[in-house]
Formats: C-alpha cells, sequence, structure tokens
C-alpha cells in the first residue's frame, strides 16, 4: 500500500484519476495549484487506485494524504 502526499501546501486543481484505475510509477494523480504554479503529484509505484482522499477545490498542507495505491 502507498500513500500519495501532498508535497506542499496548496488547493487541489485537478484530479487526473478515478478510483479503481490503474496508475503506473510517476504517473500525476493529481495537480495541486500553489502561488499561481501549477504542481503535479505522481504515483511512487504502480498500483490501483484504491481511493482519493480529496476533491477538485480541496485544500491540503503539506504531507497530507491525498490518495491510497495498492
Amino acid at each position: 500500500m502507498q500513500e500519495v502526499k501532498a508535497t506542499m501546501a496548496g488547493s487541489v486543481w485537478k484530479i487526473t484519476v478515478k478510483q479503481g484505475e490503474q496508475v503506473e510509477e510517476d504517473q500525476d494523480i493529481v495537480i495541486l495549484e500553489s502561488m499561481k504554479m501549477e504542481i503535479p503529484i505522481g504515483a511512487e509505484e504502480a498500483g490501483t487506485v484504491k481511493e482519493l482522499k480529496v476533491a477538485e477545490g480541496d485544500f491540503v498542507n503539506e504531507g497530507d494524504v491525498i490518495a491510497i495505491i495498492e
């Protein structure tokens, strides 16, 4: 099991995967917006998206869990 975490504080601008979707290593899971920059957050390893912990528009802090991948 892998927890995908926010690397910095920001708003969830776009979610690029759906629950149950297969993802590859380094594939973008969400794109955060912080200080008018878009920061992609990707999977560290391949797997299936078990759960998305955020919705578009949510604010996250650095270290918050964004998704669970198995």
